[in-house]
């Protein structure tokens, strides 16, 4: 039961879903959408006026709910999730199968109705009440919805060290596990034709560009005259006049967002990519998929000095690639240090194997593995009738 529809961002619910169907066929269920959602909210073109139900591939089926108009104001609200509930069991009844768990990645009432014989998951991918007011949500609410959601759960997963900790503050017990990656596989292919010829070094960023992102590294880095790439979707209410003074700057290119399948030739771009994350609690409690996904494709990074970035340091210094952690992840504290950061490191010359070595201690097969554990899946439950809903 994902946050994000199917044929929308391919985050941590996507990539999750995905590799845990190797242990379970799985039912993927979009957010609640009603005639009245937005065509772009959706995803699509026509409004739905009743549920629909179909087939991915063979290991996994999405449902796309329909509840009614106004579903998150006050009153509406209250039908929303029933009708989920609801839906989500025709939609089991109509591919056959039962569930051994229900996954949630956010905190509307969708768990503790299953049947005593499910397992009822929360697997936190963000810190969704310090996130409030990004997502123009009520915090105390949240906050509500987040004591009920950990009180329903059987398993609780969160994304970071960070998020574990405060959730166990609230009385759960947490199981870490963290975003993966997809190493080797994330790079490669012809240049992209609008891109312009920029100068070497070519420093990345890649990903959605909000207010979580500390736009003074990206000034400073401009600043510095290194050549540097942004891709990905802009949110609209950030920065915005900063923003385009900045792509207006030298060397300094915008390729707006690309599919999915797009990014991989961009990654093969670039030099160094940047996580250059803004100090917030928010902030704290993420791990941000950029930094695994960058180290996949064989780019080496620098990073915010952010809880995330620092377990992930710290695993590098005790694992193989020690010895060259300097040339795969440098943390840094302040903005204006990340201009001479990239440039020792573009200097030292990662070798890109060093950084998919280290990328493959950190695949989402593992996390999935990790999750099935948390569980209780076996390895391969494809006994009659046997479902995960995601």
């Amino acid at each position: 039961m994902s946050g994000v529809p199917w044929d929308g961002v391919r985050g941590t619910d996507w990539q999750m879903a995905q590799a845990m169907s190797r242990h379970a066929h799985i039912l993927w269920v979009d957010p609640p959408t009603s005639p009245a959602t937005s065509a772009t909210r959706r995803h699509a073109a026509g409004r739905p006026l009743a549920p629909s139900l179909s087939a991915v591939d063979d290991r996994m089926d999405r449902l796309t709910p329909t509840v009614l108009p106004g579903f998150t104001r006050p009153g509406v609200r209250a039908t929303t999730a029933a009708l989920m509930r609801g839906q989500i069991r025709w939609a089991l009844r109509r591919i056959g199968r039962r569930p051994a768990a229900a996954v949630a990645t956010y905190l509307d009432d969708l768990l503790g109705c299953w049947g005593r014989d499910v397992v009822d998951v929360l697997y936190g991918t963000d810190d969704y009440v310090a996130g409030a007011e990004l997502m123009g949500m009520s915090a105390r609410r949240l906050s509500r919805q987040e004591k009920r959601a950990l009180a329903q759960a059987d398993v609780v997963a969160a994304v970071s060290p960070h998020l574990a900790q405060r959730w166990s503050g609230l009385g759960a017990r947490p199981v870490v596990i963290p975003n993966g990656c997809l190493p080797g596989t994330s790079a490669g292919g012809a240049t992209p034709a609008e891109l312009p010829d920029l100068p070497r070094p070519v420093v990345g960023l890649i990903g959605q560009l909000s207010e979580r992102i500390d736009l003074s590294v990206l000034e400073s880095v401009a600043a510095a005259g290194l050549s540097l790439l942004i891709v990905g979707p802009l949110d609209p209410r950030w920065a915005r006049q900063r923003f385009t003074d900045l792509i207006g700057r030298p060397h300094v290119h915008y390729a707006g967002p690309v599919p999915a399948d797009a990014v991989p030739a961009y990654l093969a771009a670039i030099d160094v990519g940047i996580t250059p994350y803004r100090d917030t609690a928010f902030n704290r409690a993420s791990f941000p998929l950029k930094t695994l996904e960058y180290l996949g494709a064989g780019r080496p990074v620098v990073s915010s000095d952010l809880p995330a970035a620092r377990w992930l340091r710290a695993d590098l210094d005790q694992g193989e690639q020690s010895a060259d952690a300097d040339q795969i992840l440098v943390l840094v504290p302040a903005a204006d240090e990340f201009a001479d950061a990239v440039r020792r490191m573009a200097k030292q010359g990662a070798a890109a194997d060093r950084c998919v070595a280290f990328a493959a201690r950190h695949t989402w097969a593992r996390r999935a593995d990790a999750l099935a554990l948390a569980i209780g899946l076996e390895e391969s439950p494809d006994g009659p009738g046997a479902a995960a809903i995601a």
